[in-house]
């Protein structure tokens, strides 16, 4: 039900969006003698900042066309090579041929679209042959596509790499960490030859029990059947997804905001001040990050409650008790795979040490093929977007990817 009031209170707001828009649209305009009134501009700027925080986001596109490889600048062209219900496998293709790796860049399914990643695919486009899981927003996928749980995701990510084949190289953005470890157990296990040649696990929730968050604190707190009862919900007609049990993106999205709520109203209002003054290049900016920002999908629903129950309450895959579809996960078994983790100092999502664990856990992993570095100044976002990614942690992920190859 509180779907359906999302939804019914989204139309019913439209008149009084377009109403802001036409607005703005009148007062901005150089030629209306009224936009030379006395206010005219705060009264714009206020429409603008409104019509941005109530607009419905829908999925963002990468939009990167070109890339330095070599010293030359060459084209791109996405590509999608594998697809599934939830998730399609895309592939920057570079106008050039050369041995440069293979990367899977795994990107969290959790609320926000892959184009979250865009800066990271983008530091590592002039170096590697780039694919990233583009996952789909689960209320675009009609219910006779069956379920998706983490389970799943696991035995996504074993297709994908059979589809990319041997000595593929695995990075993996936040929550993924957990199922693509998962992944690189279960193939070590089973001798697969796909085993990729090395995983790099940035910011994930391994061990959740290591230095534990707000987040991991508020998971852990609340029953599974208070996240079943009040998180979860059924997606209205007409969406694809009709009746489709899903955690939605306007729930997600709310959490986000929440959490530091003064910074995003402190943010609108310093756009209201640049709108005002004429300050374009730093209304851009801002435009730029909210659009990304508050682009949301739903997540299935078996998905968000296995994950909460199985990584932030019972911690099973640090504990070495999890079994996917019969398979268990041991992270012992990992022989060939080298591992690296990424940590930010200033991480309140995923706390240092919780991506670490992962050394502790691929015991039979010889040392020379382990590597971790913890970047100082940066919170999780910092991880794998921003200058401090693409001038400090970047080339070393480059290097160790490189080093593996």
């Amino acid at each position: 039900m509180l779907y359906h009031m999302y939804e019914f209170q989204h139309s019913l707001f439209a008149p009084a969006r377009y109403a802001i828009d036409m607005t703005q649209q009148a007062l901005s305009n150089p030629l209306n003698p009224m936009s030379y009134m006395p206010g005219a501009k705060q009264v714009s700027a206020a429409c603008d900042v409104m019509e941005l925080v109530t607009r419905r986001y829908g999925k963002p596109k990468f939009g990167l066309k070109e890339t330095l490889v070599d010293g030359e600048m060459v084209s791109i062209e996405e590509q999608d090579v594998f697809e599934k219900p939830f998730c399609k496998l895309k592939y920057f293709k570079r106008a050039v041929k050369n041995d440069d790796p293979k990367l899977l860049i795994v990107a969290p399914m959790s609320g926000h679209y892959a184009t979250l990643l865009r800066g990271t695919v983008e530091a590592m486009l002039p170096d590697h042959k780039v694919y990233i899981t583009d996952w789909t927003d689960a209320r675009d996928v009609p219910q006779n596509k069956g379920e998706f749980d983490l389970d799943d995701y696991v035995d996504y990510l074993i297709e994908m790499l059979e589809v990319l084949g041997p000595n593929t190289h695995v990075l993996a953005v936040c929550q993924p960490s957990v199922p693509v470890m998962a992944a690189v157990s279960i193939m070590s296990a089973e001798d697969n030859p796909c085993v990729p040649a090395s995983m790099t696990l940035m910011g994930g929730p391994i061990d959740t029990r290591e230095n534990p968050t707000e987040v991991n604190e508020l998971s852990a707190e609340r029953s599974l059947s208070w996240f079943k009862q009040n998180v979860t919900h059924k997606v209205p007609w007409p969406n694809k997804g009709c009746m489709r049990v899903v955690y939605p993106g306007f729930l997600q999205l709310s959490a986000f905001l929440n959490m530091n709520m003064d910074d995003h109203v402190e943010a609108h209002k310093k756009m209201f001040d640049h709108l005002v003054e004429g300050d374009e290049e730093s209304v851009q900016k801002h435009r730029l990050f909210y659009e990304e920002y508050l682009s949301v999908m739903d997540l299935s629903a078996e998905y968000f409650l296995q994950t909460v129950d199985l990584v932030f309450q019972r911690h099973l895959l640090p504990k070495g008790e999890w079994v996917s579809k019969g398979r268990p996960v041991d992270a012992s078994a990992i022989t060939k795979c080298a591992l690296m983790t990424v940590e930010g100092e200033l991480d309140d999502i995923s706390g240092i040490g919780q991506t670490k664990a992962a050394h502790k856990m691929c015991s039979n992993l010889p040392a020379d093929m382990k590597s971790h570095y913890e970047q100082k100044k940066v919170g999780h976002y910092g991880i794998f977007n921003g200058s401090k990614w693409r001038k400090k942690i970047a080339p070393k992920v480059r290097d160790f990817i490189r080093a593996h190859n």
